[in-house]
């Protein structure tokens, strides 16, 4: 039998250059700033091509420094959730995501040792009805290859390899103003320079003044996709398949998060348990072996899937508290995505919350017309996304403890709840706010609306409508004082 062993870095399943993008309305509404500024993104991860792409259209000259000879991603499945749909569709890649991703049903929660269905929540139609766009579940690579192609076509643009940052100046009154200093001895100036170099973030201490330190979770987690062709021919796997439902397994200290990517062809498994001497890495290999014995004592369709994995991947999951500020005191570095509010991976909102701060820096600075205004424009980026960002950390953080409860009391009064509201699912007179505050968080209807139904160009029009224009009348000390 032919098994897969999971790569370091994975090909999209098309290059970036065939990829379609869809015929949109202009990007902020077609608004360009008055004054184009030179800006630096540092990374080119999910966050930094999507800030690439809005900044470019938002009037800019970007310039993407990438510390890789080559650009690729790692990595499996990763979701897409209507928060950040809308604004993928709002950018052209409707079609492309059509083609690549997988729409799931629902999400399932089972119970790890007879695989007894305990909570359920419809998905499928219901997402765009209910919040406007679909959820998607789609390989990284692809979708990194998607947001790859936006930048490469985005108005001046230049995106550089091999170009790794070792060190910034972020004071606009130094000589030749804020700039980067790259591994090579180059000095690369700019107007504005955006952090967006991931969890591990070398110019996050520069933003806040200090190292700030992780924390173990206590979790690690294991990675692998398996072909749906071995699933296919064996009946009791076929249903993962052909219903393309979201699957967790909750377990004492551990769960299983399982669902189809790449048009249904390949598996995805995330497969969280104790930290047992893992490394904070996407790249670190796992043992199979290992897996297979953290997991024993899942049901016997879970053994069936993890005897198909030869390899795996393997990585550490490390918290993070929400930093004192996103933005240098001197107004001219901020920083975007994983390096300022990585996220666990309880709630898999980590790509979306990055690509929502990319589309609110877009569209602020759209509206620029001085460089004097940046530091109320990162301040008001600041402000519409730190609780949004912290809240969404914290729900993550929340399920690490709602999936991994020992069997007991506390479990089956989890499991009762998250039947109570498979049972409205089925029964839409059953369905009232009771349903607030349910351990499957997924089915409080306030979570879901706040999360999924969140607009930020919305939420970046309302900030300028009620206390932008104004912004140029205002002091730096004024703004900064808002959050």
């Amino acid at each position: 039998m032919q098994h897969h062993a999971p790569a370091a870095f994975t090909p999209p399943a098309v290059s970036p250059a065939a990829i379609p993008i869809d015929p949109v309305p202009p990007l902020h509404a077609g608004r360009k700033a008055a004054i184009a500024l030179h800006i630096v993104v540092v990374g080119a991860g999910l966050g930094g091509l999507a800030a690439t792409h809005t900044l470019a259209h938002a009037g800019h000259r970007v310039t993407l420094l990438e510390a890789a000879s080559a650009i690729g991603d790692v990595g499996a499945g990763i979701q897409v959730s209507p928060n950040a749909t809308r604004l993928l569709q709002r950018w052209g890649l409707a079609s492309a995501l059509q083609k690549s991703a997988v729409c799931p049903e629902a999400i399932v929660f089972r119970r790890y040792d007879t695989g007894e269905r305990v909570g359920y929540t419809r998905w499928g139609s219901t997402m765009a009805r209910d919040y406007g766009a679909p959820y998607y579940h789609i390989h990284r690579a692809d979708y990194h290859a998607m947001l790859l192609r936006l930048a490469q076509a985005a108005p001046g643009v230049q995106i550089r390899l091999g170009a790794s940052v070792v060190d910034v100046q972020p004071d606009p009154n130094a000589q030749g103003g804020p700039s980067v200093t790259l591994a090579s001895g180059e000095v690369v100036h700019a107007d504005l320079i955006v952090a967006a170099d991931g969890v591990k973030s070398r110019l996050q201490a520069v933003v806040i003044g200090r190292e700030a330190a992780p924390r173990p979770t206590g979790d690690a987690a294991y990675r692998a996709t398996v072909p749906t062709e071995l699933m296919m021919q064996d009946p009791e796997l076929r249903e993962f398949v052909e219903t393309p439902d979201m699957t967790a397994w909750m377990a004492p200290g551990r769960h299983l998060m399982a669902y189809c990517i790449r048009g249904k062809k390949e598996y995805n498994l995330v497969l969280l348990h104790p930290d047992d001497g893992s490394v904070e890495s996407w790249t670190a290999d796992g043992s199979a072996e290992k897996m297979r014995a953290d997991f024993a004592d899942f049901e016997p369709r879970v053994k069936k899937l993890l005897s198909f994995v030869d390899s795996t991947l393997k990585w550490r999951l490390m918290d993070r508290s929400p930093l004192p500020t996103w933005v240098h005191p001197k107004g001219r570095l901020v920083l975007l995505g994983d390096a300022c509010h990585p996220m666990l991976p309880y709630r898999a909102q980590g790509a979306a919350m990055a690509i929502e701060d990319a589309a609110v820096l877009g569209n602020l600075l759209s509206r620029i017309s001085a460089k004097e205004q940046l530091p109320g424009f990162l301040h008001a980026y600041q402000e519409i996304r730190y609780t949004r960002a912290s809240e969404v950390q914290s729900s993550s953080r929340l399920n690490q403890h709602i999936f991994h409860l020992p069997d007991g009391p506390e479990q089956r009064a989890r499991d009762a709840a998250m039947r109570d509201a498979m049972a409205a699912e089925f029964d839409p007179a059953a369905a009232s706010n009771a349903l607030e505050g349910n351990p499957n968080q997924w089915a409080d209807r306030s979570k879901s609306q706040a999360l999924f139904g969140y607009d930020t160009d919305l939420e970046a029009d309302r900030w300028w409508e009620e206390r932008g224009r104004a912004l140029p009348a205002q002091s730096q000390r004024q703004v900064q004082g808002k959050l």
